[in-house]
């Protein structure tokens, strides 16, 4: 039978029932219980690296009202025996996701970190009727439900389910916890009304994990995903033999994302091994502790569309999901486009990098912008050798080099100084190729280039600086006997613009460059019948060498 393939599916039960296929990593449940006693263990990592499929293959494992042993046949737990009669199906499990948590103002995030209390609820209806459950306990269980819930209620909701749960099965309660920081993450953005409301959702999520973490004697152990540490709110402080787990650490480097071995096996098992060094340009890059691997979500996708079509191009299925802002408000805080350069043309910076961040003060400082950077999976570590804190630094792939190119470049382009670009179009409308030299090259001094200074880069910005200005433009469309880079046309003032651009090999040759472009204007009669309704024809040739413009009239 032909692979399936599960795109978007993060239920470990639902993958295994349908038979669909699954890239075993039932291993974490041994190395994780088997060889430590962690009572907190968090887990960091970017978007779409297995962290909610991770959380519901253990509830799975762990729930005491499931018979999961056939899901878990021929997977790599089932050959630790022992284990597995120890813990499967043997506590009870409390699994609460906080990633649909967020909103404009306070009010509406806390209305649906409430609504996701309800539905937890739900889940559970038949737990206040159990024998064993305390009254009170029912009362606040039933509040929560129908969502009349106090403050107080909100807060103490994890620790008062987890009794009634303890209660009912004698035994203390596994606590999964996936996305613990998007309520904090989503507060501190800066489109939210009132500057933010970081400081009333903090006092919310730390009460209700403080509350459910520490010192709770219905508590068996937690694991919690996130992207961040946060660090200095002590929500975490106080927690007895609490672990965290960045990508920084070795330590279970190798259960978020695949490695090589396990794609090269899916690959095979799919008949498209004929791929693989595409799935690596695009998909692979990211460095885990000392453990390389892919971005799952972009493996999975792109393998889907290979087996419906199989001609399928790859493309960025990471853009859509988390926002890029973090992108764009670093680069208008801080002077770093020199780096942000190094990074697009695909060589390395050196930073020094914190796994423990805080989001109230996440837009404070360079070293910041560095770490969250590394830790949302914009950047990975570029070796394996690490200096203390002091890291470096590469973009991945080419996904995440499209990302930077789209979000980074387009936020100077949008950034330029609108009167130069005012003053260069009247220079140039006049014919005066002195004065739109210099003012070009001021406008390109101040963007940031990337793909090493390749004419593709030339030709963006040069289109970046003509959109939306009222003119009709054309970029290599046919014309004459070829076709020239760019043209335009004023259809208001009759008048119309061919431009040619050369990328010349040295500062000297730039003169030399313009008369190529100029010559190849007229071998190839790009201006030819353009007089035909326009008064004015003017034919520039344009060269570049890196931040430098030379422009010469015909």
């Amino acid at each position: 039978m032909a692979v399936r393939i599960a795109v978007g599916d993060e239920s470990f039960d639902e993958i295994r029932k349908a038979g669909l296929y699954y890239v075993d990593k039932t291993e974490l449940l041994y190395d994780l219980i088997g060889r430590t006693d962690h009572k907190v263990t968090l887990f960091t990592r970017p978007r779409r690296f297995g962290k909610t499929l991770n959380l519901s293959m253990m509830e799975s494992f762990f729930d005491i009202n499931r018979d999961s042993k056939a899901l878990f046949d021929g997977l790599d737990i089932a050959k630790h025996e022992e284990f597995c009669v120890s813990w499967m199906n043997r506590y009870p499990v409390l699994f609460i996701s906080f990633k649909d948590v967020d909103g404009l103002d306070f009010e509406k995030a806390y209305a649906k970190l409430c609504v996701v209390l309800a539905d937890l609820c739900k889940k559970l209806e038949r737990l206040p009727s159990c024998d064993g459950v305390n009254g009170a306990d029912a009362e606040i269980f039933e509040r929560l439900m129908y969502q009349r819930a106090s403050d107080a209620d909100v807060q103490n909701a994890l620790k008062t389910i987890m009794r009634m749960m303890n209660a009912v099965y004698g035994k203390p309660v596994i606590l999964l916890i996936d996305e613990y920081d998007v309520p904090l993450a989503k507060a501190s953005e800066k489109n939210t009304v009132q500057n933010r409301y970081y400081v009333q959702m903090l006092d919310v999520i730390k009460g209700m994990l403080s509350i459910a973490l520490k010192t709770n004697e219905y508590l068996k152990f937690a694991v919690i995903t996130g992207c961040l540490r946060i660090a200095k709110e002590s929500i975490f402080t106080g927690t007895n033999n609490f672990m965290s787990y960045s990508v920084l650490d070795e330590d279970f480097s190798e259960y978020y994302g695949f490695t090589q071995s396990e794609v090269n096996q899916l690959l095979a098992e799919a008949g498209c091994t004929d791929k693989a060094d595409l799935i690596r340009e695009w998909y692979d890059g990211y460095v885990f502790g000392n453990t390389s691997v892919y971005c799952p979500w972009d493996v999975v996708n792109y393998l889907a569309a290979l087996l419906r079509r199989e001609d399928a191009e790859p493309k960025n299925y990471w853009r859509n999901t988390s926002s890029n802002g973090v992108i764009k408000e670093f680069v208008g805080r801080f002077k770093v486009s020199g780096k942000f350069e190094t990074l697009m043309n695909g060589s390395i910076i050196t930073e020094t990098i914190s796994d423990e961040l805080t989001y109230d003060v996440l837009h404070e400082s360079e070293q910041n912008l560095w770490s969250v950077l590394v830790m949302t999976g914009y950047l990975t570590k570029a070796d394996r050798a690490v200096r203390g804190n002091t890291i470096a630094l590469k973009i991945p792939n080419a996904e995440i080099a499209g990302i930077f190119q789209d979000t980074v470049a387009v936020w100077f382009r949008e950034k330029l100084d609108t009167a130069k670009q005012e003053a260069m179009m009247q220079a140039l409308w006049s014919g005066n190729a002195e004065s739109a030299s210099a003012l070009m090259s001021d406008l390109l001094w101040k963007t940031i280039s990337y793909m090493d200074y390749h004419e593709d880069y030339y030709h963006a910005f040069i289109a970046g600086l003509f959109v939306d200005r009222g003119y009709e433009t054309k970029s290599n469309k046919e014309q004459g006997l070829g076709r020239p880079d760019l043209q335009l046309f004023d259809e208001d003032n009759r008048r119309a613009m061919v431009i040619e651009m050369k990328k010349s090999d040295s500062k000297a040759n730039m003169e030399k460059s313009c008369d190529e472009a100029l010559k190849q204007i007229v071998d190839s009669e790009y201006a030819v019948n353009l007089d035909t309704g326009y008064e004015t024809v003017l034919c520039y040739g344009i060269a570049f060498f890196q931040k430098s413009a030379l422009i010469k009239k015909l």
